[in-house]
Order: C-alpha cells, then sequence, then structure tokens
C-alpha cells in the first residue's frame, strides 16, 4: 500500500487489511501496536507468520500496480473475507 495510508486506514473508506510476518513475536507484536496508533484496527492486522510469509507479501505489489494503474489512485487497499 502507499504510505499515505499505511499511516492513515481512514483514506480508503471502511474496513480493510493491513499484514504482518517475520520470525520475532515481539516485534511484530510492536508493528501491530504502531499500526494501532495509526488507526488500524486490531483485527484488520493479519499476521501471516513467519519470515517465509514475506515472499507472498513481495508478490502484492504486482497486484497493488495493477489496481493503481486500473483505477488511477494508490489509495487503494484489500479486505481478507473468509
Amino acid at each position: 500500500m502507499t504510505a499515505p495510508l499505511m499511516v492513515n486506514p481512514s483514506l480508503v473508506p471502511g474496513d480493510h487489511n493491513v499484514f504482518v510476518g517475520g520470525n520475532d513475536e515481539g516485534a511484530k507484536a510492536e508493528v501491530a501496536r504502531i499500526l494501532e496508533t495509526f488507526g488500524w484496527k486490531r483485527e484488520n492486522v493479519v499476521d501471516l507468520g513467519d519470515i517465509t510469509s514475506v515472499r507472498g507479501l513481495e508478490m502484492y505489489l504486482p497486484l497493488w500496480l495493477r489496481l493503481y494503474g486500473g483505477f488511477q489512485t494508490p489509495m487503494l487497499n484489500i479486505k481478507v473475507v473468509r
């Protein structure tokens, strides 16, 4: 996501998700706490697991770039529905 949206999730209406991943549980907890100070709801912070999950997070960039081009704005994000 674009940095302004990361620090102000209200720039996109409705609920949407932010992802974290890594091997240090304390570090992930601290990142989640910081995200909450930016306005992210705890339930919208999705922990994808250990450091191997970051490969998937890196692959989100090509999708985001296509969406940015299609909508002509970087102010977009996704919501995981289960």
